[in-house]
C-alpha cells in the first residue's frame, strides 16, 4: 500500500446545528447520507451551473467535534470558506478554514490495517483508495499505522491520471466547466434525486436532454506529454485541448462529436505536434455511462 500527503489539498470545516441541511440545500451531493467514516465527491456550483469549487466531503466523528469536512484544494480552500459564509444567513453554522492545521492523506494499492477517525473511501473510483485527514506532521505515523509506504506526491498524481479522475486547475478551469464535462456525474459527483441546490436547475438539464458534448476523457501518449492547456487538434481543426499527464497516460477535454467524427475518417489527434491517442474510443461513440450518487 502506498500513501502521498497531498500539498496541494485543504480542508474547511462546517459545523452547527443547521450544518447539514445549509450544505444539502447548496452543493450538488446529497449530504443528508453523510455519516462518520463515509465520504461523498460534489461541488458548489454557480448559479449558472459550472464548477466553483469541487471537493470530498466527510462527516467527523463526535470525538473530533462533529459538523462536516471538506477536502477541497488548498489554493481555493478560504474561497469556499467565504463563499459559504455568505450563502449562510441565519442559518446556524460556523465556516472554518483549517488547512494549516489539517492536512490530506491518500493511500492506495490495499486496505489500510487500521482505520483512521478520519478516513474514508475516495467515492469516486475504487482505484483512488482512502483519503485520510490528519496535520501534516503526523501523516508519516499514519501512513505507519495503516501500513503503507510514503511516497511522493507525484505518484498518487500519476496514479490518479491513469484512473481517468480529473484534477481542477489542471484538467478543467474553475468556474469554466460544467459537471458533466468533469465526469462529475460518471463519479458519483452529483445526486440526481435530492432537492434543489446552487445551479440544479442547469445540471438537470444537460443531463435529461443530454446535452454534454465536451467530456474528459483518458489519453494514450507515444512520445512526450504536451503543456497542459495546449490544443488538440484533428487535422486542422480545434477538438479539445490537453490536460495533466504522467508517463504514457493523460486525461484531456474534448468535444466527443468532433473527436468522434474524426475518428470515424481516420484523422489522427495532435497536440503541440505530437500523436495522441484515446484509451477508450467507443467512450466517443457510445451514450455516456450514468452513475448516479
Amino acid at each position: 500500500m502506498k500513501a502521498a500527503l497531498l500539498p496541494d489539498r485543504g480542508v474547511v470545516k462546517v459545523s452547527g446545528h443547521d450544518a447539514r441541511d445549509f450544505l444539502n440545500g447548496l452543493v450538488t451531493t446529497d449530504v443528508t447520507l453523510l455519516r462518520p467514516g463515509l465520504g461523498r465527491f460534489g461541488a458548489l456550483l454557480t448559479p449558472q451551473g459550472k464548477i466553483t469549487t469541487d471537493f470530498l466531503i466527510t462527516e467527523a466523528p463526535s470525538g473530533h467535534g462533529g459538523g462536516f469536512l471538506i477536502d477541497c484544494p488548498r489554493a481555493l480552500a478560504q474561497g469556499l470558506a467565504d463563499k459559504l459564509g455568505f450563502y449562510k444567513l441565519r442559518a446556524k453554522v460556523t465556516v472554518e478554514n483549517l488547512s494549516d492545521s489539517l492536512g490530506v492523506l491518500a493511500a492506495w494499492d490495499g486496505d489500510p490495517a487500521l482505520k483512521p477517525d478520519l478516513a474514508f473511501v475516495d467515492p469516486r473510483n475504487p482505484a483512488l483508495g482512502w483519503r485520510i485527514l490528519v496535520p501534516d506532521e503526523l501523516a508519516p505515523k499514519a501512513a505507519g499505522l495503516i501500513g503503507a509506504e510514503m511516497v511522493d506526491s507525484t505518484a498518487y498524481d500519476a496514479h490518479r491520471i491513469a484512473s481517468g479522475v480529473p484534477r481542477g486547475g489542471l484538467d478543467f478551469i474553475y468556474g469554466d466547466a460544467f459537471p458533466h464535462e468533469t465526469n462529475m456525474d460518471r463519479l458519483h459527483g452529483v445526486d440526481f434525486d435530492k432537492g434543489c441546490y446552487v445551479g440544479q436547475e442547469v445540471v438537470s438539464r444537460m443531463q435529461h436532454r443530454g446535452t454534454a458534448r465536451t467530456r474528459t476523457v483518458r489519453i494514450i501518449l507515444d512520445g512526450p506529454a504536451p503543456e497542459p492547456g495546449a490544443a488538440i487538434l484533428a487535422g486542422d481543426k480545434s477538438v479539445g485541448t490537453m490536460g495533466s499527464a504522467a508517463g504514457r497516460n493523460g486525461l484531456a477535454l474534448i468535444r466527443i462529436d468532433r473527436v468522434a467524427d474524426a475518428l470515424d475518417a481516420a484523422i489522427p489527434l495532435t497536440s503541440g505536434g505530437l500523436a495522441i491517442r484515446l484509451a477508450e474510443p467507443d467512450d466517443v461513440r457510445s451514450p455516456p455511462r450514468q452513475t448516479v450518487a
